[in-house]
């Protein structure tokens, strides 16, 4: 028997790694991995046909274009009369990513097919759609924090339509869901069915198919804190120079529950980013059949196979051969993103679970792209509920993103940790837009701006590590992609942009502060920042710069503060080398959100001594209970009317773009923008 066997061989799954782990270091050289079972499989008594994908993050067109007929290779091998009563649909992660599409899943037109206005919950649609029993954890899953990907997942209904949140888990076995206030509310069971573990986190799950039962593990990449939002979720190995044994190590115990339960065909669904590390897992594995790998976007293929457009080869054939930590047969497979491509494995197993190799055929398995003469020859359909979400998510996206406000060459950065921890040119250009908006409606001069950084939502363009790095310094950071759908340039900021970063909308208004106050509000604004730390208090500026020392006790952190002409030269110091400088009691008048005005992220505002507050829209804005004084409404440039409201940050954004970024050669092109500077930690 298969298990029994492995198990004499090995003892523990731990003590076993340890040793090869040993014999890794002294023995270079002498060997290149397990040795080659003796045992002999025997005839296939069941075969399993698996569909997998993943990396749905790259290329918004192709992927929205492409997913229709997705859906039909899926609908026609699901429906083929020798294999599809035994097939498995499966992601190894990255199935969202913050961007248009993420985006355009919030508003009205989507939510009245869906039932739903999360971010990112389209795709959640898209994947209960396919039949999806489970999907790996993957870095651009958790772009936008846990809790968004928590958001997406869940149940959401609207005017009698129903979203029934994720029907899949995401697992992840060297993933700690417990450090995430998010994910903890939704761990679920390891190990328990993937029912039973819909719209839920867990290590591993069961799936019966064809009335055998099928074990799912998941695994990330331990780089997943370099180089995404990870919320402090901890993922293991937790060490720097972590090995491919370590990794093991961290997995091993899930599939050895598996194991335990009389599970004897073991899948791990992984996302490592480089192929390579999948392929280097599986030596150090026991009882693993097949790792799906993810995050790479290798195009594994071979003559076979037919070639989406725009492609021009094969990385690699489909599926990798090698073997476990004992010797047995272990197939690797991964497929190209964007719903390109449905990988497709048939693959037989004898009576102990064990791999039949020679049950794999290549004109069976491969990479079957999503192309027409595919789906002709599956003659599967077009899946009708994708086709709905589909054409909402592209309406919304023709109607938002074809309102162009104005032009960037460069990457606007508004990741959370950047905006949270550092001055950003996104930071800076929606500060510098409510400045210059409060100067053309205001009764006297406004001097500063003071935002919030967690009122920035999402960045402008992209910013995508490439596939096979694990270092977030390469990641690609490029503005807005032209969109030849829609017909928009390279560069192009949108009403889809601005409704998406900064999503709130607060209104905005104008106040008061003493020399003595401006450095109380300051000090609040840096008060939470340590390492590790995102707080959303932290300030995005304009008209003013500062520098603070984080390792000092917080209400003690500025060591200068800056006050600046419209020029960037300096117009009054306000400390100096930590020290108030001049009269305390001189005035200065700035613009912030109501939001933060209100008391929002704890902002101190309401011990400001004679604020004098106006504000830039009419009445009671954004559900407030006093009527403040306005400013000059009437001088509202008025060249954005299509959305937001006068007063709004999203308003003024717009009416700045335009004023200032009309066209292509006019384009904001400031690419890095720091006027803190954080001297220790």
């Amino acid at each position: 028997m298969k298990r029994q066997r492995i198990k004499k061989m090995k003892g523990t799954a731990a003590a076993a790694l340890a040793v090869l782990a040993v014999l890794t270091v002294l023995v270079i050289g002498c060997a290149s991995g397990p040795q080659r079972s003796s045992y002999k499989a025997g005839p296939a008594v069941y075969t399993l046909q698996l569909l997998h994908f993943a990396d749905i993050d790259g290329n918004e067109e192709i992927a929205l274009a492409a997913v229709d007929e997705f859906s039909a290779l899926v609908d026609g091998f699901s429906k083929d009369p020798v294999y599809g009563a035994s097939t498995l649909v499966v992601s190894s992660g990255d199935n969202i990513i913050p961007g248009p599409r993420f985006y355009a899943a919030e508003q009205k037109i989507v939510r009245a097919i869906t039932g739903s206005n999360e971010p990112g919950h389209a795709d959640i649609a898209f994947m209960n759609a396919l039949g999806v029993k489970a999907s790996a954890l993957g870095n651009h899953d958790l772009d936008a924090g846990p809790g968004e990907l928590a958001d997406a997942m869940s149940a959401e209904s609207k005017n009698g339509v129903e979203f029934p949140g994720a029907l899949f888990p995401y697992l992840s076995a060297n993933t700690d869901f417990s450090k995430n206030k998010d994910t903890a509310e939704l761990m679920g069971t390891d190990g328990a069915c993937v029912k039973e573990l819909a719209g839920k986190f867990a290590a591993s799950a069961v799936v019966e198919v064809n009335g055998e039962k099928i074990g799912l593990v998941g695994a990330s990449t331990p780089t997943l804190p370099a180089i995404t939002s990870t919320g402090g979720l901890v993922i293991s190995p937790t060490a720097e120079d972590w090995t491919a044994a370590d990794l093991a190590a961290a997995i091993q115990p899930a599939v050895d529950n598996l194991a335990a339960a009389g599970i004897n065909k073991i899948i791990v669904l992984a996302h490592m980013q480089q192929i390579s590390v999948e392929k280097e897992l599986a030596r150090y594995l026991y009882d693993v059949d097949i790792i799906v790998a993810g995050g790479s976007n290798t195009r594994m293929g071979d003559s076979t196979d037919v070639l989406f457009s725009g492609d021009d080869g094969w990385d690699e054939t489909y599926p990798y051969e090698t073997m476990d930590a004992s010797g047995m047969p272990l197939l690797v497979v991964n497929v190209d993103g964007d719903y390109k491509y449905l990988g497709r494995l048939v693959v037989g197993f004898d009576a102990d679970g064990v791999i039949v190799r020679k049950s794999l055929d290549k004109k069976l398995n491969g990479s079957w792209a999503a192309v027409p003469e595919n789906v002709a020859l599956t003659g599967g359909k077009v899946n009708e509920d994708i086709v709905k979400v589909q054409k909402g998510i592209q309406d919304v996206i023709t109607k938002q993103y074809s309102n162009v406000l104005g032009f960037t060459s460069v990457y606007l950065d508004g990741r959370r940790g950047s905006v949270r921890t550092m001055q950003t040119n996104l930071g800076s250009l929606t500060a510098d837009a409510n400045l210059w908006y409060a100067n053309v409606m205001g009764q006297e001069p406004v001097d500063i701006s003071i935002k919030n950084g967690g009122g920035i939502r999402t960045e402008i363009g992209s910013a995508v590590v490439p596939p096979g790095s694990v270092d977030y310094s390469e990641a690609v950071l490029s503005p807005p992609a032209a969109n030849k759908e829609i017909g928009t340039p390279e560069g192009a900021v949108t009403e889809g942009h601005l409704r998406a970063t900064l999503r709130f909308d607060n209104g905005l208004v104008t106040m008061n502060a003493t020399a003595q106050e401006l450095v109380m509000l300051m000090e609040h604004a840096v008060a939470a920042t340590e390492p590790g730390a995102t707080p959303g208090q932290f300030p995005q500026l304009a008209g003013m710069k500062l520098s603070f020392d984080a390792s000092a006790a917080p209400g003690s952190r500025i060591t200068s503060l800056e006050v600046l002409n419209a020029d960037g030269s300096v117009r009054d110091t306000v400390v100096s080398g930590g020290t108030l400088q001049g009269d305390p009691g001189r005035v200065f008048r700035f613009v912030t959100l109501n939001f933060l005005a209100n008391g929002g992220d704890s902002y101190p505002f309401d011990k400001l001594s004679n604020p004098d507050r106006r504000n830039l829209y009419e009445g009671k804005g954004w559900g407030e209970k006093i009527d403040y004084p306005d400013e000059n409404l009437a001088a509202d440039p008025g060249k954005n009317s299509a959305f937001s409201k006068t007063g709004g940050e999203q308003d003024a954004l717009a009416e700045y773009l335009i004023a200032m970024y009309p066209t292509p050669d006019k384009a904001f092109d400031k690419a890095t923008d720091q006027p803190y500077k954080r001297i220790t930690y």
